[in-house]
């Protein structure tokens, strides 16, 4: 049975294997190299570093689902379909386009050219409708989530801010009354959590950020690549119901 929620189940599954990470990062630390450098990092953030790790793998789980669904269930190469639409159109044979785009049923502009190739002979209000229903239905499917990053993005940042807080209040509390010598060294310790922790918490929203931006960018394009067909579409079976059917042209 297929999921309606991929990112919670993917969420959940990630962090599944977040303990048994920490427990093989700890364990590889005697070994030396990378996951001994990992089990230090972790070890010298303090608490809010493992708390940012839930704000970083949701982030990762809603990145791999927008990708795989806008790179390659929701997009398609815009002019070759519709050229195919244009000469099927053309032709008088509307059934065809129809299943043309049946071929493709999640993508996007597909779904809203179907949309207006059902009601093609149905006059021209209709068409219109049908087109701008359709497409009222999937821009919200596109960007469905990808607004999330940046609020992640957010809460990465605020949860690093206050692990510096923390780290440096533990700081500073954690040398009253005791020798010189260990002072800096507790010094060091809430110095080191602070900024590891700000680190960690700006690095998760960069990154979020980033795929965010590219997200936002492919989104944007699959819905101008909606807005300028689909008004073609409209005015190629308005022409076709009049009579005289015309091309729709490429580019603009």
């Amino acid at each position: 049975m297929k999921s309606k929620h991929p990112v919670p189940l993917a969420l959940l599954g990630v962090l599944a294997l977040l303990p048994a990470s920490a427990l093989a990062a700890e364990a590889a630390a005697e070994d030396g190299g990378f996951m001994a450098w990992l089990a230090e990092f972790f070890d010298a953030g303090g608490p809010f570093l493992y708390i940012n790790c839930v704000t970083l793998v949701w982030g990762l789980a809603i990145i791999i689902e927008r990708m795989f669904f806008i790179f390659f269930r929701y997009n398609v190469n815009a002019e070759a379909f519709m050229a195919q639409v244009q000469k099927l159109v053309m032709a008088n044979n509307i059934e065809r386009a129809i299943k043309l785009c049946n071929a493709a049923p999640a993508a996007a502009l597909p779904r809203v050219v179907k949309a207006g190739l059902t009601r093609a002979n149905r006059g021209e209000v209709e068409i219109r409708n049908a087109v701008e229903e359709a497409t009222l239905e999937i821009v919200p499917i596109l960007q469905k989530r990808t607004g999330n990053l940046a609020q992640l993005a957010n809460i990465a940042t605020l949860l690093g801010l206050l692990g510096t807080i923390t780290g440096l209040v533990s700081a500073f509390t954690a040398t009253s009354g005791v020798s010189p010598e260990l002072k800096a060294q507790l010094l060091a310790k809430g110095v080191s959590e602070a900024l590891y922790t700000t680190g960690y918490g700006l690095s998760i929203a960069i990154l979020l950020m980033v795929f965010q931006l590219i997200l936002t960018n492919i989104t944007k394009k699959i819905i101008d690549e909606i807005d300028q067909w689909s008004v073609k579409l409209e005015n190629l079976l308005i022409s076709r119901g009049k009579g005289g059917v015309g091309a729709l042209d490429r580019g603009a």
